[in-house]
């Protein structure tokens, strides 16, 4: 060999030393760094099992731990009672459902469903009903605009939703509402004239209505699929 060969296989083996003390031999036990770690949801580490790999114990997320019975449903059902075993066979189907939440948006879509049809807004209307309860409120809505007829609806407030009943049939998630509200509401013939309710008055409304929504499918929407009126 020559000098310069020499020279380039000395430089190799200290360049080879010197990267093998900064970083170490791999073991196969080495942990992420701290950083790493820190950016997972709540600071912990995330495993993913393989087939035929043990972990114990598995690594839990804070929202995995399961509610205590007497607080998964607070406010809207007594633990044990049927209505709770109703919302557990709801959310054992969808893991999503959140009875409060679900109360906020069935208050919206009632609101919602009484004004689109007072004013025959169709086209609201097919997006928040079963196709059964529309082809009923379209019948009304076209008797309606035959004899020359108007609608009009005001919502004071609404005063009470809460849930009756829950359950889960033919795959569908099934919830009942009861709806407690105070609404003027008249209809006027072609002349402007009340043929029906009153314009100043205020009367007492209770409507319960069922939604549902259909577990294999992917649309998270509920419908309107039952009306009815109650005390």
């Amino acid at each position: 060999m020559d000098i310069y060969t020499i020279i380039f296989l000395a430089l190799a083996v200290f360049i080879f030393l010197r990267l093998r003390n900064v970083l170490g031999q791999r073991t196969g036990s080495e942990q992420p760094p701290r950083a790493a770690r820190d950016m997972l949801p709540g600071g912990q580490d995330n495993v993913v099992p393989m087939p035929g790999r043990t972990l114990d114990p598995p690594p839990l997320a804070p929202s995995a731990e399961p509610m205590p019975a007497q607080e998964r449903w607070k406010g809207v059902a007594e633990p044990g009672s049927a209505l709770a075993n109703g919302l557990d066979a709801v959310a054992e189907k969808d893991s999503s459902f959140n009875a409060q939440q679900f109360l906020a948006g069935a208050r919206s879509a009632y609101e919602m469903i009484v004004l689109a049809f007072a004013n025959g807004d169709r086209r609201s209307l097919k997006d928040l009903l079963s196709s059964e309860v529309y082809e009923g409120f379209e019948t009304v809505i076209r008797d309606r605009e035959k004899n020359e007829q108007r609608a009009e609806t005001r919502f004071v407030s609404i005063d009470k939703a809460e849930i009756a009943n829950a359950d889960v049939r033919d795959r569908a998630a099934h919830v009942t509402v009861r709806f407690v509200s105070q609404i003027v509401s008249a209809i006027r013939d072609k002349a402007g004239q009340v043929i029906d309710g009153s314009a100043d008055s205020v009367t007492d409304v209770t409507d319960v209505w069922t939604f549902a929504r259909d577990l294999n499918s992917r649309d998270p929407n509920w419908k309107l699929v039952g009306t009815d009126s109650g005390n």
